[in-house]
């Protein structure tokens, strides 16, 4: 593990990163300064040995401390207390000096001492190189430095955790959102005006909301639906069959047909659910092929035709012949225009047209179903794919759709790779458009 994943918190792990970060800085800084300024208080310490002389010329039996040397010039010659080093310059003018020479500091004081004549008294030592002056720097000012260290690392924590405070309140209403949508409450949004990666996060979380609570909808939606679409057929089955049985009713032919229809509406909605199911799961394959779609739109509007003879609706194909095959599964490219052609003339008037035509449009077919029904407003085009939804609830149960046509066309289409969309004008009619891939071009992807 880590060191930082130790740390309970983001303010916590940030905190110790910016600390320690200003601290390593500092400890650069400081060592850097030293070498910069390691001669800068040299007059400092040439004082300092003066000074060091100053008490050893009073005193009897000097004692020099650690790393500095004794010496009297007396006649022009050197007598050392300590260790013996390089003779530094000669001075007999009865002056202080103080001076670096020969690779030594030295410092030279007169010394006065009664019954003795005149003599200079040296303290000397080693001058220090580059590292060395930098320590001593160092050694010198640690004080100093530790308090500005200490000063700088608590500033940096302050702000550090005020920062924080600001960078991590998006992560902690996640946080909370997260707890409150594990119970069903999709509706949570967490607000922030960042732009960095948190702000990102807190959008991408915001969609995710969104799309969990949209998904909320269409499952309730979905269930009650369903729960209504089985409840219709069965109560009526059920009301037929126990006026059989109380005999209200006789089991003739029109009964019997009654029951039968309920049957084969409720079987016909459990059979598009199962479709639709394993379509958009993946469960279902398909099974493609070079196909011309001309038979296929041919097929299709001769059921219609027969489904819809006393509609007075007008049914045109406008397909050209000289289409090139798509690369699809026939079965089920005929449901799509079935369902899309079965809308189209249920809810086309008496006197309209329905017209099917297609054209090629780069690497794929656009096949168009156009109607001159009633339309749709705008406000229901968004939605026309969804599961069950109708946009004249009324009209669509009681000319006996299952509101669920249109999604199984749309899970078609895609599970083809096509796109399929509604175009619509209220008054004038509507157009639902889907791509099929062109044989050649969907084997060439394939292959490739």
């Amino acid at each position: 593990m880590r060191p930082l994943e130790r740390l309970p918190t983001i303010r916590a792990k940030l905190g110790s990163t910016i600390v320690f970060a200003v601290g390593l800085t500092l400890a650069l800084v400081f060592v850097f300064l030293g070498f910069a300024l390691r001669s800068a208080f040299r007059e400092a310490e040439l004082g300092r040995l003066a000074r060091i002389a100053d008490q050893a010329a009073a005193a009897t039996r000097p004692s020099p401390p650690a790393g500095v040397s004794i010496a009297v010039l007396r006649d022009g010659r050197f007598t050392w207390v300590g260790d013996e080093r390089t003779a530094p310059p000669r001075f007999g003018d009865g002056r202080v000096h103080i001076g670096i020479a020969n690779g030594l500091e030295y410092a030279a004081v007169p010394l006065r001492r009664s019954g003795e004549p005149p003599a200079m008294l040296y303290a000397v030592r080693s001058a220090p190189g580059v590292l060395p002056a930098t320590v001593r720097f160092l050694r010198d000012f640690w004080g100093q430095l530790l308090v500005a260290g200490a000063v700088a690392a608590a500033i940096a924590l302050l702000i550090a955790r005020w920062l924080a405070r600001g960078m991590t309140q998006p992560l902690r209403d996640m946080a909370q959102a997260a707890r409150r949508m594990e119970m069903g409450e999709y509706g949570q949004r967490v607000q922030t005006r960042s732009r960095d990666e948190v702000g990102q996060l807190a959008a991408a979380f915001n969609r995710m909301s969104g799309e969990l609570e949209s998904l909320e909808r269409l499952r309730r939606e979905l269930v009650a639906n369903v729960s209504h679409e089985l409840k219709t057929p069965i109560s009526a089955l059920r009301a037929h069959l126990e006026n059989l049985l109380d005999g209200v009713e006789r089991p003739d032919p029109e009964t019997l047909q009654v029951m039968l229809s309920q049957s084969e509406r409720l079987g016909r909605l459990v059979e598009q659910l199962l479709d639709l199911s394993r379509l958009e799961s993946g469960e279902m394959p398909l099974h493609r092929e070079r196909t011309p779609l001309q038979p296929i739109v041919s097929q299709v509007l001769s059921e219609i035709q027969v489904a819809s003879a006393n509609r007075d609706v007008r049914v045109e194909d406008r397909v050209p012949d000289d289409l090139p095959p798509v690369f699809v599964d026939p079965e089920r490219v005929h449901q799509v225009l079935f369902n899309l052609l079965d809308n189209a003339v249920r809810f086309t008037p008496p006197g309209g047209a329905v017209v099917v035509s297609a054209q090629r449009t780069n690497g794929s077919c656009e096949v168009s179903v156009a109607d001159s029904g009633p339309g749709i407003p705008p406000e229901h085009l968004p939605r026309l794919f969804e599961r069950f939804y109708r946009v004249d609830p009324s009209r669509s149960q009681r000319d006996g759709g299952t509101g669920i046509g249109l999604a199984i066309a749309r899970s078609v289409v895609e599970a083809h790779g096509g796109r399929i969309r509604a175009e619509s004008e209220v008054g004038k009619g509507s157009v639902f458009t889907f791509d099929l891939p062109v044989a050649a071009a969907a084997e060439t992807r394939r292959a490739s």
